[in-house]
């Protein structure tokens, strides 16, 4: 792989196929941002381990240190934080999150239990993602805060006095990050906290990994359809915690082996994993690969490719890696169910099909999800649109076609900023 001097572009060499190797990516993006505001709000110092170093993770800890919250580095993944028992110290604060959805949306419930004045912000693309259902969830509990330019999304300001408790109802269809926000603070309302999810929610596998993580650190929440939440006043407990690797990311090595017919081992990965977005693999399965799973790791070796249709609503980050994958499979591939998509970095649905065509391949866009059919590919420029997810999952077709660049491959440092030195890793010279 090779990058034009002002790294504007880069451009993918094809792989010596089958590729074989093992690999761990970096700790995953959602369990370190998850920790990091359990740990910040608990009692005591806790210690991460495996903690991803990117730019989304940046952002929070940023933000954690204006608000109060102080942390140190011990070292690559390691990092200690003296939490601050549900008490946030600052009572003024301006926050930058560049286009971190998962940080502007738990930090904006985090400061819900502030006492002063709180603004949070970001980037263009941040400025047009929506947040009003948090922001109407909070309102309903009380809470001063409103959406500054009047549009329903970021800057959002907060004129806090704690979180006072009590019932909400909640959509959740846009983004399961407002409900694991309201779910991570409600521990600290002053009386219990009633969560009802108004219709459907989508990404639930976040949902369980949040209250996994809560549960790490002491405090269970009753629910048994995920549905409706109470929580009781309580308090995190610091400990030790070890953060799995990224399973979205996980995800580009596992495609690499479906699309080049060769076998990738990704370290630290199991059938149990906090991360939903394992289950890639069992799409993968469904288009003729074949899955180990260990208790430590995960295999997939790579087979003839046929067209499925899927509904990847629960692991809608991995999308765009099957459509990578479903160029090279017979048949056509049909994703549904994944209309949230639009409201992510970029609208992926749109882009996905966007570039598809671009290289060539017919590629039909639904309100809910995109058609590939597979085809020849020319080679061209992939736009990303500064999406780190458009990159990565792009760049995997130039494993088998040459001429494939990408534009601004930079932009995978929002989570992963070593994908291509690591891709390239499992080059067979």
């Amino acid at each position: 792989m090779s990058a034009s001097a002002n790294s504007a572009e880069r451009e993918i060499v094809p792989f010596s196929l089958p590729i074989q190797g093992t690999i761990q990516p970096p700790g995953s993006k959602s369990i370190t941002n998850r920790a990091l505001i359990v740990a910040a709000l608990a009692s005591g110092t806790s210690e991460l381990t495996g903690a991803l170093a990117s730019e989304d993770t940046h952002v929070m800890l940023d933000s954690l240190q204006r608000l109060g919250i102080e942390w140190n580095s011990e070292g690559p993944g390691r990092l200690s934080i003296p939490g601050c028992a549900g008490l946030i110290p600052a009572d003024q604060a301006e926050l930058w999150l560049e286009n971190s959805g998962t940080s502007i949306r738990f930090l904006t419930a985090l400061c819900s239990l502030g006492r002063g004045v709180y603004r949070l912000d970001g980037n263009p693309r941040m400025r047009e993602r929506p947040i009003l259902d948090l922001v109407a969830g909070l309102r309903e509990l009380h809470v001063d805060i409103d959406c500054e330019l009047g549009n329903d999304c970021p800057p959002v300001l907060l004129r806090a006095d704690g979180l006072p408790g009590g019932r909400v109802q909640l959509a959740a269809h846009l983004s399961s990050q407002y409900l694991s926000a309201l779910l991570m603070v409600a521990p600290y309302a002053q009386a219990p906290l009633e969560i009802h999810v108004e219709g459907d929610l989508v990404s639930v596998p976040y949902v369980e990994m949040t209250l996994e993580v809560m549960k790490c650190f002491g405090v269970s929440v009753d629910s048994t359809d995920l549905k409706h939440f109470h929580v009781e006043p309580d308090c995190y407990q610091a400990r030790r915690y070890a953060i799995e690797p990224d399973a979205s990311a996980a995800s580009y090595f596992f495609a690499a082996a479906a699309i080049t017919g060769g076998t990738v081992t990704v370290a630290g990965l199991h059938a149990g994993s906090l991360q939903g977005d394992v289950q890639f693999v069992s799409a993968l399965e469904k288009m003729g690969c074949r899955v180990d799973w260990g208790t430590a790791a995960i295999t997939v070796t790579g087979a003839p490719l046929h067209g499925v249709e899927i509904d990847m609503n629960a692991i809608s980050d991995t999308a765009q890696t099957l459509a990578a994958v479903a160029v090279f499979a017979q048949g056509p591939t049909r994703v549904r169910n994944v209309a949230h998509m639009r409201l992510k970095e970029t609208d992926r649905v749109h882009a996905v099909v966007t570039e598809l065509r671009r290289l060539g391949i017919q590629a039909d866009e639904h309100a809910d999800g995109f058609t590939i059919y597979p085809g020849p590919v020319t080679p061209a420029l992939v736009e990303t649109y500064n999406d780190h997810r458009m990159a990565m999952s792009f760049s995997l077709i130039g494993l088998r076609v040459p001429g494939i660049r990408i534009a601004n491959p930079g932009c995978t440092a929002k989570t992963y900023p070593q994908f291509f030195d690591d891709l390239e890793t499992l080059r067979r010279l």
